[in-house]
């Protein structure tokens, strides 16, 4: 091991952070942030490093994490170690850590813009204004619909980003249903301004169906083609939660058929691929996860991943590690 730990990063992340790492090590970053990194750079990447730094869409699989068993420290930006082979990690004795719920207002932000953008046709108008071309202030050329006044329905809405959601909607003089498996108390609602509805009567009734909901093994194509079909034909559906909550091969088909008016997704069953008929579609606003792409969550974020290093460096607990077992007792 070198006398500096060698820390590997596999974007480029907030300059305030990596002032940071580089006071405590020797840092190496991937430069290009217009794409993931290649898995096999990304192997040959860890096997000389000390700790990685991660971000959410990178596959910390196996063949990653046993490229280097003396790796110190798996150090994720991310919320959820979804895409990290956690189990072999803990095997190897590495710890593997994360940052905590700090996207809420971030990812609200955007699940709102995504509900304006796909309702008002804003992208097919950017697009034409791009083209040299402009129908005339009142053509129907590009009519839309309201957002003000309309029902949104969260599914899996009772948490943070629900409720921050919900916070956005009353602003427009909006509805705000939500499902959840296990309903929150009333004194929980009426503060939070929602009201509970069974998963097919919030589907049956809203205007909006927006996605809250973790991703496992229970909630995975939790919107099928079943549900699909239990929504208006004037509705939306968007999803800035995980991609495999919606069987992307249902939306499709549902879109496809005019089952439903739309979609706004910021995140896809297959990413990063993206279905080619919903790169197609008109009526589909497509964003490549920017759930938590502002300025001032990504510093954040990037300066809890700095901190849970510096923990591991000085022999201190990270706050936020997944795999607690496998640290020393001090």
């Amino acid at each position: 091991m070198s006398a500096r730990p060698r820390i590997f990063v596999t974007q480029p992340v907030a300059e305030s952070a990596v002032k940071r790492l580089r006071a405590l090590g020797s840092v190496k970053i991937f430069p290009d942030d217009s794409r993931i990194i290649p898995h096999r750079t990304l192997v040959e990447a860890v096997a000389k490093a000390d700790i990685l730094f991660c971000l959410l869409h990178d596959k910390i699989d196996r063949a990653v994490v046993a490229a280097n068993p003396k790796l110190r420290h798996i150090a994720a930006q991310s919320i959820s170690p979804s895409n990290i082979d956690v189990a072999t990690a803990t095997a190897l004795g590495i710890p593997v850590t994360l940052v905590p719920p700090v996207t809420t207002e971030a990812t609200a932000d955007l699940t709102f813009g995504l509900m304006l953008a796909v309702a008002r046709r804003m992208v097919e108008g950017d697009r034409l204004v791009r083209a040299g071309k402009f129908p005339g202030a009142q053509s129907r050329h590009l009519l839309g619909c309201l957002v003000h006044g309309k029902t949104v329905g969260l599914i899996g809405g009772g948490g943070l980003i629900g409720k921050a959601v919900a916070r956005r909607a009353h602003g427009f003089s909006m509805r705000v249903l939500y499902w959840t498996p296990r309903r929150k108390p009333e004194s929980e609602e009426r503060e939070a301004g929602l009201t509970y509805a069974p998963l097919d009567e919030l589907l049956r009734e809203s205007d909006f169906v927006s996605l809250h909901s973790p991703l496992n093994a229970q909630t995975r194509h939790q919107i099928g083609k079943r549900e699909l079909g239990l929504m208006k034909k004037t509705a939306f559906v968007i999803n800035t939660a995980r991609g495999p909550i919606i069987d992307e091969d249902a939306l499709v088909r549902a879109l496809k058929g005019k089952k439903i008016a739309g979609a706004g997704l910021d995140v896809f069953e297959r990413e990063p691929k993206v279905d080619a008929d919903l790169r197609k579609m008109k009526n589909v606003v497509l964003n490549p996860h920017l759930g938590s792409a502002a300025v001032e969550t990504r510093e954040e974020m990037a300066n809890i991943v700095v901190d849970n290093i510096e923990a591991v460096l000085t022999g201190r607990r990270p706050p936020n590690c997944v795999n607690p077992e496998v640290l020393r007792k001090t």
